[in-house]
């Protein structure tokens, strides 16, 4: 009975040991660190390779996709105790383009502490877009680099998918243009995606993290909506589709797995 007491005692301990351990780890965490987001394009669980034929989608239709480029914008975190952390507005904007091998945001200077959930949006959102071009800083001239911009007066391309397709009706290969986006302030397709970290994400003035995220362009067309290029291979502005494509593209969207401790810059 004895013996039990003492092991009872000493199990006790560890215990109380590592629970203040795990209690005073966030408070160890002091400064600032950065957090990189890798936006790794893929197909239908494939890689997406620039002019490569992808396998056929539900809708039987082969892609051969030449363009995926779409905006990130407006980056928060949320961290262990609920608090959210909203990155600076004026640098919160980003084109991702396969094309050019645009694959990653970093976000500096993050206050030091444990991050359970990225926000972020696609696009540009209308506060944004209503400071008119000056307002725009250097990343008008970004957008319209690569090829996300329409007119400043039409506004933003948030997605750009292009290439060509063929289906069991359409034989010949056909080419397809997805560009998605609000035009002007009439139809707004801003969108935000709430992603939960499987794995805290943390920062320190010691500690830099990354974020990977897997991105299924397959989604694009089929995900909440079906969209048959089949049936409308050019879609632009439109009233209907467009706002369904761009609920389809924030589901295309998924953590991966998260590196903590990557270094410090």
């Amino acid at each position: 009975m004895k013996l039990n007491l003492i092991s009872t005692a000493i199990l006790f301990s560890l215990i109380m040991v590592g629970c203040s351990s795990n209690d005073t780890t966030t408070d160890q965490l002091t400064g600032s660190g950065s957090i990189s987001i890798k936006y790794d394009n893929g197909y239908n669980g494939n890689d997406l390779i620039i002019g490569a034929a992808n396998s056929a989608n539900s809708n039987g239709e082969n892609l051969t996709i030449t363009r995926l480029s779409y905006i990130v914008s407006n980056f928060r975190l949320v961290n262990s105790t609920g608090e959210e952390y909203v990155f600076p507005k004026d640098e919160s904007y980003f084109v991702i383009s396969q094309e050019a091998d645009l694959d990653n945001v970093v976000l500096p200077e993050i206050p030091a502490g444990e991050y359970t959930t990225l926000k972020f949006g696609v696009g540009v959102d209308q506060e944004k877009y209503l400071q008119g071009a000056e307002g725009q800083g250097d990343f008008l001239a970004l957008a319209e680099s690569h090829h996300m911009m329409w007119s400043w007066q039409a506004g933003y391309k948030f997605l750009n998918f292009e290439g060509s397709f063929t289906s069991e009706i359409v034989t010949d290969d056909t080419e397809f243009k997805i560009h998605m986006g609000s035009h002007g302030s009439s139809l707004d397709n801003y969108k935000e995606v709430t992603l939960a970290l499987q794995t805290n994400v943390r920062v320190s003035d010691e500690m830099d993290s990354s974020i990977h995220l897997k991105i299924d362009a397959a989604k694009i067309l089929v995900s909440s909506n079906n969209i048959q290029l089949t049936e409308k291979s050019v879609i632009m502005v439109d009233e209907v589709k467009s706002p369904q494509i761009a609920v389809n593209v924030t589901e295309m969207f998924e953590v991966d797995h998260i590196h903590n401790g990557d270094g410090h810059n």
